[in-house]
């Protein structure tokens, strides 16, 4: 009885210890590190930066550094938030990254246009279907929807072209503030957040992009 009642105390003082200096957070099946980012409340630039991770790619059972580490270092948060030269403020910023978020982790195919697969323009179309806007299919066709923005004037929900194969507008992605994009990635081979400008290869292949939402 004693036993017991030791083993109960030790477990009910590490249940209230660890939270408060365990600043990690365990990726589980199905998180991405922009769900990860909504439910810690960091951007995810800022547990990138923190995680010292290369891309947005996470694996299963993953222990992330998280929001009470990031209080700990203050100055360098700010200085990894300030690096994007891009605003995250507009209508509907919440509302297209709910909706980029449904895609996400959809194998690449080529041609793809449904849940067993689906290439560039194919998951910016479905995204955007989603939220009742008709996009043209292909991304060259997309470059010629809505209005040219600025890379200074970006905003959350712009569509982002790059140019892959020695043409304009061969790749098109989602805007979603905070230096990051969601797109159908071949290389990786699924559909994806990722840095826009923070990317050696995407920002080298930037094309330019299209405002479609209001």
């Amino acid at each position: 009885m004693n036993a017991s009642r030791i083993l109960l105390t030790l477990a009910a003082a590490l249940s209230f210890t660890v939270p408060a200096s365990a600043a990690s957070y365990t990726v589980k099946t199905g998180d991405t590190l922009y769900s990860i980012s909504r439910s810690t409340g960091m951007s995810a630039a800022q547990l990138m930066s923190l995680n010292g991770l290369q891309s947005s790619t996470i694996q299963v059972g993953q222990v992330l550094k998280t929001t009470a580490a990031a209080k700990a270092a203050p100055a360098k948060a700010a200085s990894t938030a300030a690096k994007p030269a891009v605003t995250t403020t507009g209508t509907g910023g919440a509302y297209i990254r709910t909706a980029a978020s449904r895609f996400l982790g959809i194998r690449y195919v080529l041609g793809g246009t449904g849940r067993g697969g689906i290439d560039c323009s194919s998951y910016t179309q479905n995204v955007f279907r989603s939220m009742g806007i008709s996009l043209p299919r292909t991304a060259a066709a997309q470059w010629g929807a809505g209005r040219s923005v600025s890379r200074r004037d970006l905003r959350a929900g712009d569509l982002v072209f790059f140019n892959t194969t020695g043409r304009t507008a061969s790749h098109v992605g989602i805007y979603l503030g905070d230096g990051m994009m969601a797109n159908a990635n071949s290389y990786h081979g699924r559909s994806m957040i990722e840095p826009l400008f923070g990317n050696p290869y995407w920002a080298a292949r930037y094309n330019g992009a299209r405002r479609v939402l209001n």
